[in-house]
């Protein structure tokens, strides 16, 4: 007990938060950014896999982890496109649309990694490419907070300024302006010009890049390969973290540390011989109490009222 402590103390352990809160950030602000627009994006998961994979896979053949991280982007806003147009365009029920390009994804990507590097487990057979780690002038030599802050892939502090973005975008943007006007009453919205549909459009394609990013980081930062539904829910997190924000940028930032901070928990306790399926529920345990906890006081706000 006493070792366990000691790691969650030190700087590695803090460090491991950012790394693991990652692709939390990118799928939260994603989910932010959709749901804000009254298009709930619930395929975050199957998405960033698709571009996981494509990431991995174009990483590979083109020897770039640019050439990986730019196809892992147009992988992710392709498939939100498709979400988009169908239920946009065709009014097919966005909630059945998300369940299905999730369910692609997670079929779709063991049939192609079978078909490249004949393994439906990982792709380790295949050299593919990363994305470079970042020291930070000045700040690395810092103690303690250098060590924390300065070499993180070049993603992790992306994420950051993806909060950065959200929060600029809906506060300070026509589009951001239009988003919230569009999710908030589409009838009024369309009564003074807004086109809802292009407006929803723009917010899941933006939600689908963030999901590119997303999955980038898992199979070309996080780890140098790709694997078996290798996001392992964190999509789903990331919408509950996004509820429990309240569909703010800061406040669904604040839940994705928190989520993090599980995560990064259930890591190093698995590290101290712990059984690894009492372990590998933290972070869901952890989910289901902040929803929990979540819903119990916007039933009691609601009380009020």
């Amino acid at each position: 007990m006493k070792g366990f402590i000691n790691l969650i103390l030190s700087t590695d352990f803090v460090y491991s938060i950012f790394r693991v809160m990652t692709p939390l950030l990118f799928a939260s602000m994603g989910a932010v950014i959709s749901d804000v627009a009254g298009a709930p994006n619930i395929a975050l998961e199957g998405l960033m896999l698709m571009a996981a994979f494509s990431g991995m896979y174009f990483g590979y053949l083109a020897q770039s982890a640019a050439v990986g991280l730019l196809m892992a982007l147009l992988t992710a806003v392709l498939f939100a496109g498709v979400l988009a147009f169908f239920t946009l365009y065709y009014k097919t029920n966005i909630i059945l649309g998300g369940i299905a390009l999730n369910s692609l994804a997670s079929g779709g990507t063991v049939f192609l990694l079978y078909l490249v590097a004949n393994d439906k487990g990982t792709s380790v057979s295949l050299a593919s490419k990363t994305l470079p780690n970042i020291n930070i002038p000045v700040i690395e030599n810092i103690p303690i907070l250098g060590s924390i802050i300065s070499g993180h892939n070049v993603l992790t502090y992306v994420s950051v300024l993806a909060v950065a973005f959200t929060y600029y975008l809906l506060k300070s943007t026509a589009l951001g302006a239009h988003i919230k006007a569009v999710g908030e009453k589409k009838e009024a919205a369309e009564s003074v010009g807004i086109s809802a549909v292009k407006t929803q459009a723009a917010a899941l394609l933006l939600s689908g890049v963030m999901c590119g990013f997303g999955g980038a980081f898992m199979s070309m930062g996080y780890v140098s390969w790709f694997s078996r539904d290798m996001l392992s829910s964190r999509g789903w997190i990331a919408l509950a973290a996004e509820a429990m924000g309240r569909q703010t940028a800061l406040g669904s930032a604040a839940a994705s540390m928190l989520f993090g901070v599980a995560d990064a928990v259930s890591n190093a306790a698995a590290t101290q011989g712990l059984p690894s399926d009492l372990v590998k529920t933290i972070p869901y345990v952890a989910t289901l109490v902040g929803l929990t906890i979540f819903s119990v006081r916007i039933y009691r706000r609601q009380k009020e009222v």
